[in-house]
């Protein structure tokens, strides 16, 4: 074997496998579709507070006179609904992911600590829920994987598209109620 056909092995063999694994973690270009439209919604809610429903897969961010914006979301799959009244406690973009022990001890293979970019799965924004000054663990997240919103998936957060958590993070102050029902 020559010299160049030695090394054009060698280079096939090295770029193949990185070639695989771009076709398996695609880096998303955009932020997905988005759900939000303004519909008529009566609540004797505040302005600006969230009421997530469980049942419809939907958050809705009240707007005051008989209305709301509407947003698509996955909600917890069977054993991980939850009903209640949270608040914001605090809010990122782009955040990082620390999955909770009890979810590391169903699921060994995750990892400790995911870094915010294209593989997180909490997605370009967070808004983290708190009940008594304390942090619930559930959020209001996006995701990398717009196809993945609207069915029971999560293990108890409410996940939207990147797009549409982007803009509801923009409308959302820490302190703003958010109703599960």
């Amino acid at each position: 074997m020559t010299r160049r056909g030695l090394l054009g092995t060698l280079c096939g063999l090295v770029l193949l496998p990185g070639v695989a694994m771009a076709e398996l973690k695609r880096v998303p270009r955009d932020h997905g579709p988005t759900s939000r439209r303004i519909v008529a919604f009566d609540s004797r809610e505040a302005p600006g507070t969230i009421i997530i429903s469980n049942t419809d897969r939907s958050l809705h961010l009240v707007l005051g006179n008989n209305q709301a914006a509407r947003y698509d979301i996955s909600v917890g799959r069977d054993g991980f609904v939850w009903t209640g009244t949270t608040t914001v406690g605090r809010k990122a973009q782009w955040p990082e992911w620390r999955p909770p022990a009890e979810m590391r001890r169903r699921d060994p293979s995750l990892p400790g600590f995911v870094p915010s970019g294209p593989y997180n799965p909490l997605g370009a924004r967070a808004i983290y829920l708190f009940s008594g000054g304390r942090d619930t663990l559930y959020r209001i997240h996006g995701t990398n994987s717009a196809e993945t919103v609207g069915g029971y998936e999560t293990s108890g957060c409410f996940r939207l598209t990147n797009a549409d958590v982007i803009e509801l993070y923009d409308k959302v102050a820490v302190g703003t109620k958010v109703i599960v029902k």
